[in-house]
């Protein structure tokens, strides 16, 4: 039985009690982040002040850096700021806000990767028309649909948790998550993660047909293609979006496709803090 005293605060153990390990990851997450923002920054501002990059293709790779940044700001210095002050501790409401957070930049960027596709596609199967189809008023509808998609996705869930009651205050991670959470709470939250499963294989599934819809109407136009140099011309259209989006669904398949052990929480918190630090700077270099 677990004491049912009020908990108001949580604890983080992150990702390593060793003190000389723990300079060596702050080191890495301090260089990796500030590579992150730095890079995509840069993305954004050249898209920005750049007239021949006003096309649909650089607005949603502008999105989708923006959406990088983001994602690693809602993780890495709240981690720096604990590893450094060494107060684990955080508040019941600073922790949701961080979930919050974290789901809702994760998921609309899988839905962004998928708009990403369909552009590929159209740049690719109706060049004459691109210009027409992927105008600005429909950029920004299909990013605006993007954030409904990703807000939507993470409020029912969410929603339930917040009259939880918790018993325990230890969070074996080194950010604010949804399973580490939920398993503190005194009451059953078997609905709360089976809605939670539901929601993110729901994400995954769909932004995944639609990337793999898409790539096969790419590919099927490539193979039509005559000269071997419009096909290299054609796969280097979307060469970059295809390691971008082989980076985020493999990563995330790998930790969520898995089976749910104790010895796999550190495989887990590794490829995580892969995720929030090392791709957006990846992706920073392979985005065109």
């Amino acid at each position: 039985m677990r004491n049912h005293s009020a908990v108001t605060m949580f604890f983080i153990l992150g990702l390593t009690s060793e003190p000389q390990l723990e300079i060596l990851v702050f080191t890495f997450l301090f260089i990796t982040y500030t590579f992150s923002v730095l890079g995509n920054l840069t993305i954004i501002s050249l898209i920005f002040v750049d007239s021949h990059l006003k096309t649909a293709m650089y607005f949603l790779l502008q999105n989708f850096s923006f959406l990088e940044i983001s994602l690693s700001t809602a993780c890495v210095p709240a981690y720096l700021y604990i590893t450094s002050s060494g107060n684990k501790v955080i508040t019941i409401k600073a922790c949701f806000i961080q979930v919050f957070f974290v789901i809702l930049f994760g998921a609309t960027e899988f839905f962004l990767l998928a708009v990403m596709s369909y552009d590929c596609c159209v740049a690719i199967c109706k060049p004459l028309h691109y210009v027409t189809i992927m105008n600005s008023r429909v950029c920004r509808n299909l990013i605006l649909c993007c954030w409904a998609s990703g807000l939507l996705i993470i409020l029912p869930p969410l929603g339930l948790s917040l009259n939880l009651e918790f018993c325990d205050s230890v969070i074996d991670y080194f950010v604010c998550d949804a399973s580490p959470v939920l398993k503190n709470s005194c009451t059953d939250t078997w609905f709360i993660e089976q809605l939670a499963i539901f929601c993110a294989v729901l994400t995954l599934i769909v932004t995944l047909m639609c990337v793999v819809v898409s790539y096969m109407y790419i590919i099927r136009m490539v193979l039509r293609l005559s000269s071997s140099q419009q096909r290299k011309k054609a796969f280097s259209t979307c060469s970059s979006h295809m390691i971008v989006v082989s980076i985020s669904y493999g990563s995330c398949i790998f930790m969520y496709i898995n089976p749910s052990a104790k010895n796999v929480v550190s495989i887990n918190k590794t490829v995580f803090l892969l995720i929030v630090s090392v791709a957006p700077v990846l992706n920073s270099f392979f985005i065109p």
